[in-house]
């Protein structure tokens, strides 16, 4: 018995599916984005499901390089570490009597990404032929890919179907073979590549099959044809799967295995797991109503954060997620202060993933601070799989950036207050906690006068290096401590009395009208992103109305325009809501992302000027300007509590649902 008994299952599901855009248009709830026409702009979309990533281009088969959040290449004396590009088993070329679609005529050009079910898909027609392509990177599957055809044909036509696999330039030993299984009472036709990363220690390994409806022919694995008689359709699919040593003894054989479980559960079983994984993400969701496209850029920003992370992983997020390999795939602060937030609020189970990360390089962390000579842990700016610092030799914040050790230690705590789990606490997050504070006692300097300075130190304004009681660290570090004391105290254990000295006595500097003072010598000039102003949110160091506003007049428009981050100025869009100022809150809403923003999706730069999207520290902090700024959710030591805020004017009303079923109304 061939993958035949699949045919039908193919037809229901073509015909009957909720699977596919007609079910839900682009006006319809804001689920599904879609574009008939591009200008001269289009920025692909990124599917990922928390482990795989590939970006999908313009054209039906445009598939680009695969990235793999779990595998590393090591540094090399030419390179920092950096995540794998791995080999892409996606790859498919079509023809139709003997002429390749890409070198076609085509028109009537649609595509859409329909969030809900995670599926993109990708509509052409020629002269003798209308072909689809509907993809999934398999949320239930994460190291599967999917993609399915549908060929119509409007005249007699011979169809050739082949599936290549593309390998990097960087891997090497590239083998590539073909495997006929006897499993399931069929022949699995199998196409296989493998190479080698890390000076050929590790292996990466792809495999792939078609599954077909009645009447091809198969000429190897990745080569089939069929006659098509017009009126005719054809549907066929090519799953992919890719694995490594970074996660499996034998990648070989559990490449293979993985294909061959699509093949025999069947299409329609595994695109339904994958349909009710995203139902179950879909639980934590922002519905607001009165403002379409807000809807649209808020859900995609969480589509897009949903995608980046999986249960059960003990993995992070990059800032570009599984997007690119931009930044090289390294954990910064972005995770724990503009991605963390949203997800702990929403789905506190993938925010704890994103701490069991932190934990599983908490030693790491400890070898560094001992290498600086610190005491405690001292975690990287920039962290590899590794949990070492990988910040390229030239960038002083690999050196100097030293407040992620607090804002780690913050997201800690906030994790302990949202989900009241004193177990977690006790074994896990104060241990951590507990470490970045001694981390902090050797840090700081002690003043003449008993207060205490950070000296030498980037802080969340790049552009100002070394410098002496930076604002958002010395903020973060009083938080941190604070976070200590009380954690030890629920824990049983004495708090060091080093960390109340600290907290409350660590400087926050004032110019002479009561300013907040970004470092000690700073006069006004120009900053990389909100520094001062993450005081006031998210660290509530600052929470007097007529200092909150003077901040934010002082710092908005020194904000770098051009080359400034995109999340800065949701930060000020949480504190104008929570002020009462709903014109102030959505203008800061809007200019918190819509420069970054590129067509035809909405998918988000990390820049007014820069092409490398999609930037999820960005869809960080747009989902906190709603989640904490209209929506008026706080974290406090109480839990997730609501306090007094704003909608903008014409939003009609805002509704946050939490995965554990809590829904908020304004």
């Amino acid at each position: 018995m061939r993958q035949l008994t699949l045919s039908w299952l193919f037809i229901v599901m073509i015909w009957v599916s909720p699977l596919f855009a007609a079910e839900t248009p682009f006006h319809h709830q804001g689920w599904v984005l879609s574009a008939d026409s591009v200008g001269r702009e289009y920025v692909p979309v990124c599917m990922a499901n928390g482990e795989t990533g590939i970006l999908v281009g313009h054209d039906p088969f445009d598939f680009k390089q695969v990235i793999l959040k779990s595998a590393f290449k090591r540094g090399t004396p030419q390179r920092v570490s950096a995540i794998l590009t791995a080999v892409n088993p996606m790859g498919i070329l079509l023809a139709i009597d003997g002429d390749e679609l890409g070198n076609m005529k085509t028109e009537k050009w649609s595509q859409s990404i329909d969030m809900r079910h995670a599926v993109h898909q990708t509509s052409v027609s020629t002269d003798k032929a209308d072909v689809t392509c509907r993809f999934r990177a398999l949320r239930n599957l994460p190291n599967v890919l999917l993609a399915d055809v549908e060929v119509t044909a409007h005249e007699d036509i011979l169809l050739t179907a082949k599936n290549y696999h593309s390998v990097p330039d960087d891997l090497t030993d590239v083998n590539r073979d073909e495997r006929h299984l006897w499993c399931d009472y069929a022949w699995r036709r199998i196409n296989r590549t493998w190479a080698s990363f890390n000076d050929g220690a590790d292996k990466v390994v792809a495999s792939s099959l078609f599954l077909c409806d009645e009447g091809v022919e198969y000429h190897s694995a990745g080569f089939l044809t069929s006659r098509l008689k017009r009126g005719e359709t054809l549907r066929f699919s090519v799953a992919g799967a890719v694995t490594t040593t970074a996660t499996f003894a034998d990648p070989w054989t559990e490449s293979e295995r993985q294909v061959v479980y699509v093949a025999h559960h069947g299409h329609d079983a595994v695109v339904a797991a994958h349909e009710k994984a995203w139902e179950r993400l879909w639980q934590g969701d922002i519905e607001i109503e009165g403002d379409e496209k807000a809807q649209r850029d808020v859900r995609f920003a969480l589509f897009n954060l949903y995608s980046s992370i999986l249960e059960g992983s003990r993995q992070s997020i990059a800032p570009m997620g599984l997007s690119s390999c931009g930044y090289n795939g390294h954990v910064f602060w972005d995770a724990e202060t503009w991605m963390f937030p949203p997800l702990l609020a929403l789905h506190p189970e993938l925010a704890r993933e994103m701490l069991n990360y932190r934990l599983d390089r908490l030693e790491a962390a400890r070898r560094k601070a001992m290498t600086f000579g610190y005491r405690g842990a001292m975690f990287p700016w920039e962290s590899d799989a590794w949990g070492e610092e990988s910040t390229p030799t030239f960038a002083l914040c690999g050196t100097l950036e030293h407040h992620i050790t607090a804002d780690i230690a913050i997201a800690a705590w906030d994790y302990y207050c949202v989900t009241r789990d004193r177990k977690w606490l006790a074994a896990s997050g104060y241990p951590l906690i507990r470490d970045c504070a001694r981390f902090w006692c050797d840090r700081v300097t002690k003043n003449d006068d008993g207060s205490y300075s950070v000296v030498n130190v980037v802080g969340a304004n790049e552009y100002a290096t070394g410098v002496t009681d930076n604002a958002f660290t010395n903020g973060a570090v009083k938080k941190s401590l604070e976070a200590a004391a009380l954690a030890a105290r629920i824990c049983g254990e004495t708090p060091d009395p080093q960390w109340g000295d600290i907290a409350a006595n660590i400087r926050i500097l004032r110019f002479d009208d009561g300013t907040t003072r970004e470092h000690s010598t700073y006069s006004g000039e120009m900053i990389k992103q909100a520094d001062v102003n993450l005081l006031g949110y998210p660290l509530g160091v600052i929470t007097d109305a007529a200092a909150l506003r003077r901040d934010m007049a002082y710092y908005a428009d020194r904000i770098d325009p051009k080359n400034g981050p995109a999340m800065s100025h949701s930060v000020f869009a949480v504190q104008y809501a929570r002020l009462g100022d709903a014109e102030q809150a959505y203008a800061s809403f809007r200019r918190g992302y819509e420069p970054n923003r590129r067509e035809p999706y909405g998918v988000i730069a990390e820049t007014a000027t820069s092409m490398n999207p999609y930037f999820m520290t960005g869809a960080g902090g747009m989902l906190q300007s709603v989640i904490f700024g209209f929506g008026g959710l706080n974290i406090t030591e109480k839990g997730l509590v609501r306090v007094p805020s704003v909608l903008p004017g014409h939003w009609k009303r805002l509704t946050i649902r939490t995965a554990d079923g809590k829904v908020f109304t304004r």
